[in-house]
């Protein structure tokens, strides 16, 4: 399973850019997944349901599954924030793993860079960065991608992590 990472500073860009280079991955015949990092508290259950009253009784994991969709909701509980591959090791087996956020993870990514967001380049102090998508001209070593160009962004991510070409034609 092959993993590659979109990077940032809040306010970048990085959900947008994500959510318009999975469908031209699938496109491609490949098969998508995500992990998304998020430094703020959120929750996906809501007061009243019955696996928010399991979480709140106690419960270490409660499983929501119905027709459509599963989800496993873990309680931290005090113990640390589980890395990557931890995470990666829960997942079903895909072609690709795209990880929006965990700038600070050495897997390889692509930082997403709007100047206007006034913050600066991660990739001046980061060598996990391997290309920067953005809508400016930048003075940069490593490749530069127009952040409007998906399926070039899409394209990099294919050669870079040496997706198979049959993959690519949409054979299986």
């Amino acid at each position: 399973m092959k993993i590659f990472g979109f990077a940032g500073w809040s306010g970048s860009g990085k959900t947008t850019l994500v959510k318009v280079v999975i469908p031209a991955l699938i496109a491609q015949g490949l098969k998508v997944s995500t992990i998304k990092h998020t430094h703020h508290n959120f929750d996906i259950d809501k007061p009243g349901k019955d696996s928010f009253e399991h979480r709140v009784a106690g419960a270490h994991e409660v499983v929501i599954t119905g027709a459509a969709r599963w989800a496993l909701l873990h309680e931290n509980r005090g113990e640390p924030e589980p890395n990557i591959e931890t995470m990666l090791a829960r997942m079903s087996e895909v072609d690709l793993v795209l990880i929006e956020g965990f700038k600070s993870y050495s897997h390889p990514k692509m930082e997403v860079f709007r100047p206007e967001v006034g913050k600066p380049m991660i990739c001046a102090d980061d060598t996990s960065i391997v290309a920067v998508a953005s809508t400016i001209s930048l003075d940069v070593t490593i490749p530069q991608i127009d952040l409007d160009d998906i399926e070039a962004v899409a394209d990099f991510v294919i050669n870079f992590c040496e997706l198979p070409a049959e993959r690519r034609n949409g054979a299986a």
